[in-house]
């Protein structure tokens, strides 16, 4: 009787009928992210699912139990898939202030190129957290981005370079939020502030300044202006406006 093929890592290879279950669960997941990014939970329906998958709503309950169950696994997805993106990162210790960097421009770019994640996200947080609160392994997906930047934060404090007091917790909100904002206020943010904010030029332009607000936060000494990050090697064009000129003073303040 033959062997199971076995994987490089001597695991054992899935068989044609198991790899066809695999296939298929991640059909229904990817299409079920579209279509829950669109509508919405309430609005996402079990047959849009299915028909988008070119499958069948039995399909849906056989591997997730509900469309709540289906939601959930989505959700567990998304941060799945952005974590394993993270931790492929060439980072070094040894450089912390560059790795640090490059985690800053990881987090900005990656909700700018997944606005599906965003989308999810601002539904989840609308609905007050019900379904995420039910999953599992929640904090399990953020653990391994809060390891990453304790590590490059007693690395750079250990060198003189970071600051010792800052939470490690506070740095990853600072960071989310940054990253986060301008692609969930993509739209209302561009009409009010009468430009695109998204557009490849501002979506740069924003990421040199989350990059110069972090290290300026996290470092001992302030990084000169004409030394922040850039992706062009510019620093961002946004400075501080001049103070207003001395107002003259009116005619019957002279005379009296």
């Amino acid at each position: 009787m033959p062997r199971p093929a076995k994987t490089a890592d001597g695991q054992r290879k899935p068989g044609v009928r198991e790899q066809a279950v695999i296939a298929s669960r991640a059909n229904l997941l990817r299409a079920a992210t579209r279509i829950f990014a669109k509508h919405g939970f309430a609005g996402g329906r079990v047959g849009q699912i299915s028909k988008a998958a070119k499958s069948y709503d039995r399909m849906i309950y056989y591997y997730f139990g509900s469309k709540e169950g289906l939601y959930i696994a989505v959700i567990e997805d998304i941060y799945r898939r952005m974590n394993e993106a993270e931790e492929a990162l060439a980072l070094d210790e040894h450089q912390p202030v560059e790795s640090l960097e490059t985690v800053v421009r990881f987090v900005c770019g990656y909700y700018r190129k997944h606005p599906e994640f965003v989308t999810l996200l601002n539904n989840e947080n609308l609905l007050q957290g019900r379904h995420i609160a039910k999953m599992q392994s929640a904090q399990q997906y953020s653990s391994p981005a809060i390891s990453v930047l304790q590590l490059l934060l007693a690395a750079g404090s250990a060198q003189g370079v970071f600051r010792d007091d800052i939470a490690v917790q506070d740095v990853y909100m600072m960071i989310a939020a940054l990253g986060y904002f301008p692609q969930s206020n993509r739209f209302t943010l561009s009409e009010f502030l009468g430009q695109r904010i998204d557009d490849p030029a501002a979506s740069a332009r924003w990421e040199a300044f989350v990059v110069d607000a972090v290290l300026r936060t996290v470092m001992r000494e302030p990084v000169p202006h004409n030394e922040s990050p850039s992706p062009h090697g510019e620093p961002p064009t946004w400075q501080k406006p001049p103070p207003p000129p001395p107002r003259a003073k009116s005619s019957s303040a002279t005379s009296a």
